[in-house]
């Protein structure tokens, strides 16, 4: 009985390894995401026009999807990496794909510049993540069953 009164009183974040400091980057990351897609992409959702650019739609309703799952980062910073992880992903993608040939080619215009403006924001991302815990809960933990 007095082990299991000793690990009630452990935080629950030193349980996984991650440190609450670390808890605490991580919502400021969930955060900051949050802010900026609900304030830039719902308003894009909510009053767009009925011709709406089938891709533009698509992009824009994704983002706002990814404000929602956001929020809910801000309550639970670990089970919400994958998360982080699209968000870092996607954005070094386009900077890669998209935005690098365009400016090899210097062909970088105004709109492209503000997209590269935003991506460039998600440099926190990899500074916040708690690398081990990823690897230990992604990489070397076992997978959920076929069948």
């Amino acid at each position: 009985m007095t082990s299991i009164a000793a690990s009630e009183t452990k935080p629950r974040a030193e349980t996984f390894g991650v440190p609450v400091w670390r808890l605490y980057l991580l919502r400021a990351a969930y955060l900051i995401m949050a802010v900026g897609l609900n304030v830039e992409i719902w308003p894009v959702i909510l009053n767009h026009r009925p011709e709406w650019e089938i891709m533009h739609g698509v992009a824009s309703c994704m983002l706002g999807a990814l404000a929602v799952m956001a929020v809910i980062g801000l309550r639970y910073p670990l089970k919400m990496l994958p998360v982080l992880l699209f968000e870092m992903t996607w954005k070094a993608i386009w900077l890669t794909a998209v935005a690098l040939p365009l400016w090899q080619a210097g062909r970088v215009d105004a709109a492209t510049a503000e997209t590269i403006k935003a991506c460039l924001m998600a440099v926190i991302f990899p500074v916040v993540m708690p690398w081990r815990y990823l690897a230990r809960q992604f990489l070397a933990a076992r997978g959920d069953r076929w069948w």
